[in-house]
């Protein structure tokens, strides 16, 4: 009897103990995703660069950390896999960003998609462009991150392209140009971006990787280590 008593107990705290584990291996895994969920809502989120628009400052393959709390915390207005929204975007604290700032932001055009680009003019800004040269408010604006390739003669975006009349940009608005000028899609095509779209701004490269690297070698071969830690300016 007494065996059984014990063999008993000793059965019933083992059974409590695979609950206990149970309980606590969900609890653990529980509170990593609200974690998770918590840092890529309000703190970091990462980003790869697909496109050229922003080289030399960023590769094709450059994966990004951006602070979404930068320029004040956003407060997600979505249902989950759903698109639908609960209430109108909500921003606190939101401060504008600066000239100079590399930001991810919603593409006006297509806010399903992602776009990193430069902030070039803030509001109130007078903003031309001449022959490629930018000026802000009649004075030429120094830019040593820029790439620019040898233009089209002949290519009708040109104009476009390469030259913007004086243009006094609106509050809460910004103009975002790529550092590759003549390979961004940017706001010489579509126009003004609003603030509110803006997502958080560009901190650092953790990885880097050449995907034109097709042939693999080992131990590291297409790892851009060099790149690997970089402050984005």
């Amino acid at each position: 009897m007494a065996n059984k008593s014990t063999n008993g107990a000793v059965e019933e705290t083992a059974g409590k103990k695979s609950k206990s584990v149970v309980r606590e291996t969900t609890e653990a895994i529980l509170i990593a995703l609200f974690l998770a969920l918590f840092i890529r809502t309000f703190i970091l989120q990462a980003f790869k660069i697909p496109s050229g628009s922003m080289m030399n400052t960023l590769l094709i393959g450059d994966h990004i950390l951006v602070s979404k709390f930068a320029y004040g915390i956003h407060i997600p207005n979505e249902i989950p896999f759903t698109g639908a929204k609960l209430f109108p975007d909500i921003v606190l604290f939101q401060k504008t960003p600066q000239r100079g700032d590399i930001i991810v932001f919603k593409f006006p055009r297509d806010e399903s998609r992602d776009f990193i680009k430069r902030v070039i003019g803030v509001p109130g800004d007078v903003m031309e462009i001449r022959n490629q040269k930018i000026f802000i408010n009649n004075q030429p604006l120094q830019e040593d991150y820029i790439l620019h390739e040898d233009p089209d003669p002949d290519s009708p975006l040109e104009d476009i392209r390469d030259n913007l009349a004086p243009t006094l940009i609106p509050p809460r608005r910004l103009i975002m140009l790529g550092d590759n000028r003549e390979n961004s899609q940017d706001s010489r095509f579509w126009g003004f971006l609003d603030i509110d779209k803006v997502k958080g701004k560009a901190l650092i490269i953790y990885w880097s990787w050449d995907e034109s690297m097709h042939q693999m070698p080992l131990f590291g071969g297409g790892v851009r280590f060099d790149r690997i830690g970089q402050i984005i300016r």
